[in-house]
């Protein structure tokens, strides 16, 4: 069952993460508001032993990163001393590295590369998670790149279910958690709304505090529960003028009321 300490994904916050100053100001506002567990993202160049000082002073359980290609490309040796420091378990990349389209060719060089990363990783004890967006449901030979990349993936190859973009895909974020079963580390809780305030006609969807937009959470969660996964995180990558801060709480208020702590 999916661990009911939620999440604070730090790439809504990223904007107050540049120092050591600001993440010690960010850990405690996070703190405050009532969030156990956290994703590092999105942090400036804060070195390791700060990270897992300031996170240890506000009892924060690091549970996830993203970090860049080029440190899973070129730095993995690095990359693994930082996770090993920080005390986390699960190393996440947020996109697959592009130039261009997804073609077959540029999936089957980015799993061949990947999957070696993740053996190196698990004997390391540190899991690798990939997070999903939109491209990840187009399809190569009539079948989608996700489902391509979950079936061809090492063991230690996770994913990092985001219901937004699945919805956004137009995909059912229910089916996903269910389809990708124990194959999922980590999902990220973030809300689906529509715009009505400028009456777009074009792209109008935008991202809202969890409860505050049209997705299905007593299904989302419930799925999440079956799902294999170990947390759920909540993010919100824009928030269109509004305190990240506000809109993380107004998540974490939601999330209180469904059993999260």
């Amino acid at each position: 069952m999916l661990d009911r300490r939620i999440g604070a994904q730090y790439y809504t916050l990223r904007e107050f993460c540049n120092t050591k100053e600001n993440f010690d100001e960010t850990c405690k506002n996070v703190s405050e508001i009532g969030y156990k567990t956290v994703q590092l993202s999105g942090l400036g160049d804060i070195s390791a032993s700060d990270v897992k000082e300031v996170t240890d002073k506000y009892s924060l359980l690091p549970v996830l990163t993203h970090r860049p290609s080029a440190e899973f490309e070129e730095k993995l040796d690095e990359l693994i001393d930082y996770h090993k420091t920080i005390g986390c378990k699960a190393a996440g990349l947020g996109a697959i590295p592009l130039d261009g389209a997804v073609s077959e060719d540029v999936l089957n060089t980015f799993l061949k590369k990947y999957n070696a990363i993740a053996e190196k990783l698990e004997k390391h004890g540190i899991t690798f998670a990939y997070h999903n967006h939109t491209v990840e449901f187009g399809k190569i030979k009539g079948k989608h790149i996700l489902d391509i990349i979950a079936e061809n993936t090492h063991p230690n190859f996770k994913l990092t279910l985001d219901v937004y973009w699945v919805a956004f895909s137009g995909m059912n974020p229910v089916k996903c958690l269910e389809k990708y079963k124990n194959k999922i580390e980590c999902i990220h809780f973030k809300d689906l709304g529509v715009d009505t305030n400028e009456g777009k006609m074009v792209n109008p969807i935008v991202m809202r505090p969890v409860s505050e937009g049209n997705l299905d959470w007593d299904e989302i969660i419930s799925a999440s529960d079956e799902s294999g996964a170990k947390w759920a995180q909540v993010e919100q990558d824009k928030c269109y003028g509004e305190d990240p801060f506000g809109c993380m709480k107004r998540s974490y208020e939601f999330l209180k009321t469904k059993g999260f702590c």
